[in-house]
């Protein structure tokens, strides 16, 4: 109740305004055969051929091996065949050169009926009777084990073995979900488990899908011929061990680390292994399965973090398996993550990285929380770069100023940077992270949202889910893409 006194007006809340920037990063360039370089993948290998043409990486043929039933496997072959002679564009999609030793890819794509194991209508309708959706999915892994058993002791066995499973077949073995006894229910992928079994016997794949080839219907859209030739034939060369493309710029002898974190298949929800995604100057990436730890969601958070020992344990590794593989150290490292490093976290990570010249750790992760609106018909245009006080935003996505347009179908969301403690400039780290958006070699996009470091890091944790702990994945990366 008011006492009748006059009351003196309260002064409004004034707060400092952040400290803003903006500014722009030229599309980072690429390099290809005979070191010449272009920004645009699909360009650069139609003009000059890939990054290890000319050199003991490059293949003049490739062999392309199948499994699957007599009508999928038809299909999947002859497209193929198709594909390497190349395909039309129109204007929205530039055409596939084609992949021969006198265009595209500068290297033969061979098929043949001697590195093509049929599934039989006997082994499909017994795989498909079974009841249990546990045991069909094992029926079918061990089914292909047996076929890739078979390809791999052919006297030329291929470089690169596609499945080509009947859709419906696929649908009923595509996933098995369990319980398991302490660790709740089990989903398992035919993808990542096809993935892990070929890796014992050192063999890169892809499942075709009949939607893909055209032997099945589907209410999607698919993408146009030309991008399916792009996408799939880029990964086949770099799955047989050629490099596609390299980045340019990189400073030599440099590491660059993603780490993430899964859930070992039928462990305790608490349990979580840690793995690293590293690439050098060159764009070559392994793959290491690190430790196994226990974080609780419920009282520690959704985003799991690593002890001071354990981050200094994992580098460890990481400059180990560098040194095994270059026959020298590294003279720089960074290492990536998608959530911010903890005091002790960060404090390992230093540790182990002390020997080192110089050492980046920097925080990233997609976010829609803060945006820039540009005035105009367009969104930002790729490589655009603000800052809110001591957070940083790039957007890897947006208007793309070499096509003349947008490529993507939605509103742009930028990279949130934030966390970053070491020896480089900010915007040296920016740019880095934008090339490293140029270098999924399973396909020939010009850039993805996220850099290669931390792109693939759920796909990759999939794949070593079905590898056992006690069996040593391969570090190459082409067996998990």
């Amino acid at each position: 109740m008011s006492d009748g006194r006059p009351r003196g007006r309260i002064a409004p809340l004034e707060l400092d305004a952040p400290e803003t920037m903006a500014e722009w990063f030229e599309e980072p360039e690429l390099s290809f055969a005979g070191g010449r370089r272009h920004v645009d993948p699909k360009v650069g290998i139609s003009l000059y051929g890939p990054r290890s043409l000319g050199t003991v990486r490059h293949k003049s043929e490739l062999h392309v091996g199948f499994i699957g039933t007599a009508e999928p496997l038809a299909y999947a072959r002859a497209m193929y065949e198709r594909f390497a002679e190349g395909i039309d564009g129109d204007e929205s999609h530039v055409p596939f050169p084609g992949f021969r030793a006198d265009r595209g890819f500068r290297c033969d794509l061979r098929t043949g009926d001697a590195i093509v194991e049929h599934i039989s209508r006997k082994e499909s309708v017994a795989i498909d009777g079974i009841k249990s959706g546990h045991e069909r999915f094992e029926e079918m892994v061990g089914l292909l084990r047996s076929k890739m058993e078979l390809l791999t002791q052919r006297d030329y066995p291929p470089d690169y073995v596609v499945l080509a499973l009947p859709q419906d077949l696929f649908k009923r073995c595509r996933v098995a979900k369990y319980k398991v006894k302490g660790a709740g229910t089990v989903h398992r992928d035919l993808r990542r488990a096809f993935k892990a079994m070929a890796m014992e016997f050192r063999v890169p794949t892809q499942i075709l899908l009949p939607t893909t080839t055209g032997l099945a219907r589907t209410n999607r859209k698919l993408d146009h011929e030309s991008m399916i030739a792009w996408n799939l034939l880029t990964g086949a060369y770099f799955k047989a061990g050629g490099l596609p493309w390299g980045p340019v710029g990189l400073p030599a002898a440099s590491c660059i680390v993603g780490v993430s974190f899964f859930r070992p298949l039928g462990s305790a929800s608490t349990l979580r292994t840690s793995v690293v995604q590293a690439f050098d100057e060159n764009g070559e990436g392994l793959v290491l399965r690190g430790h196994d730890f226990h974080w609780d969601e419920a009282k520690q958070g959704r985003s799991p973090h690593l002890t001071g020992e354990m981050a200094e344990k994992l580098i460890a590794m990481v400059l180990r398996r560098y040194q095994a593989e270059r026959g020298q150290s590294p003279r720089r490292v960074v290492v990536h993550k998608t959530s911010r490093f903890e005091p002790a976290e960060r404090d390992g990570f230093e540790q182990a990285l002390s020997g080192v010249d110089r050492h980046d750790l920097l925080a990233l992760r997609a976010t829609s929380e803060s945006r820039l609106v540009r005035a105009g018909r367009y969104p930002p245009l790729r490589g655009t770069s603000f800052t809110l006080g001591d957070i940083s935003y790039l957007y890897t996505t947006g208007y793309v100023t070499s096509f003349g347009g947008y490529p993507h179908g939605h509103v742009p969301s930028p990279m949130r940077v934030a966390d970053h403690v070491g020896d480089t400039f900010r915007a040296n780290l920016l740019r880095e992270v934008l090339l490293l958006t140029k270098m999924n070699w399973n396909s020939a996009n010009m850039s993805a949202l996220m850099p290669i470091t931390l792109s693939f890091s759920r796909v990759v944790g999939d794949v070593l889910r079905e590898v056992p702990s006690d069996r040593t994945p391969q570090p190459q990366y082409r067996y998990y893409m």
